[in-house]
């Protein structure tokens, strides 16, 4: 098959694409053949084994990438975060069963790849580490991105005033589209950002920051924050970490909390809240999943350059990536786009449909309205 290899850590240059065996499903394996697989910013610190947790030279050669969607040899449509963390960018991965997350004939490959690493990201932000609430104010850094789009979306399905932030006019017009309320330049200078998050909330502290790039962006973004106010960190982008004096904390009344994946996944009862939410939303079109561009394998070095770069103004680092594999190939299928769910906070519909998932050995449901068509069309994957 072919894949991409990282045979020692470095810069894009390390990024190989070479032919070598399909893995062998072991005990409790499915092999899937990758339809998409899902390009991340973290993948970049991957490459250079700088990530959270770090690979060492024992796990060369390495695949990277950790989300994928494709199917079973069954013909099962499916959608998975690699528990390894790797092996994403390649045509066939084996994957746990209990890993598989059933994907509903609604959600396209894309928007499934997409939906559980940046989806799952931003859901628990929002739910598990912030705690959003109804009324609050809540500023969305990287708010263009795969996860920060997802954001603010959620947060306005929570209630919430949203306020993005982000580095061009262009992708600040996108999260307005996406419904923020406000936006702010990520890249203007510290005394300005704090200026910048005051105002667009009417002069008033925001209640909760979603900060992902650390450096002098975190500690401006952190004197905007208001008493009983939430910071929440999932990434350092800048490479700059910050450290708080628990002094100024209680000076403030303010909260400081981390954010990673790894620790949601390890939770099967918000794994199952989280996904039925995301799956459901994004079937019955609440929920847009924007899909930043699809490249083939052998653009995959290019690509991870463009993501890394802090000079890049374009698209390249906007919304969601994914590296399109191979097309596989399964009948054709008439495919159904439902009528709008209702949104959180309104009235529940009359009449639902509901269908049963496992992921994780846990079942969880997805309530969708009737099956009313208003477009249909056949396809073949």
């Amino acid at each position: 098959m072919r894949a991409v290899l990282i045979r020692q850590f470095g810069g894009p240059e390390v990024l190989e694409q070479a032919e070598i065996p399909a893995p062998i499903p072991g005990p409790g394996e499915v092999l899937v053949e990758v339809a998409r697989a899902g390009m991340n910013f973290a993948d970049t610190h991957r490459r250079e084994d700088v990530y959270l947790q770090r690979s060492g030279a024992e796990a060369l050669p390495l695949i990277p990438g950790n989300e994928i969607s494709g199917r079973t040899a069954d013909g099962r449509r499916v959608a998975a975060i690699l528990p390894s963390g790797s092996g994403g960018y390649a045509e066939f991965v084996a994957v746990p069963e209990e890993a598989l997350v059933p994907v509903p004939g609604e959600v396209s490959d894309d928007q499934a790849a997409a939906i559980l690493v940046a989806g799952l990201t931003a859901w628990g932000l929002l739910h598990v580490s912030a705690r959003l609430e109804p009324s609050e104010t809540v500023a969305v850094e990287g708010a263009a991105g795969g996860t920060g789009s997802l954001c603010v979306q959620l947060a306005k399905r929570i209630g919430a005033r949203v306020i993005a932030l982000a580095s061009t006019e262009g992708k600040r017009e996108l999260a307005l589209r996406l419904g923020a309320d406000a936006s702010c330049d990520s890249r203007a200078e510290p005394e300005a950002m704090t200026a910048a998050l005051l105002e667009a909330n009417g002069g008033e502290p925001v209640d909760v920051i979603l900060q992902m790039s650390g450096g002098a962006a975190f500690e401006a973004q952190l004197e905007a924050l208001a008493p009983f106010g939430r910071m929440v960190a999932f990434g350092i982008a800048s490479r700059e970490p910050n450290e708080v004096r628990t002094s100024r904390l209680m000076r403030s009344s303010r909260a400081v909390a981390g954010f990673w994946i790894p620790h949601l996944l390890a939770r099967q009862d918000l794994l199952a809240e989280g996904i039925s939410e995301l799956l459901g939303a994004v079937a019955c079109g609440e929920l847009e999943v924007v899909i930043g561009g699809v490249h083939p394998m052998s653009d995959v070095a290019r690509r991870s350059k463009s993501m890394a770069s802090p000079d890049e103004t374009s698209s390249a680092r906007a919304a969601k990536a994914f590296i399109t594999v191979r097309s596989v190939k399964t009948p054709a299928a008439r495919r159904t786009v439902l009528a709008p769910c209702s949104r959180a906070g309104s009235a529940a519909p009359s009449e639902t449909l509901a269908f049963e998932m496992r992921f994780q050995s846990v079942t969880f449901s997805i309530a969708r309205p009737p099956h009313t068509a208003l477009t249909t069309w056949s396809s073949v994957a």
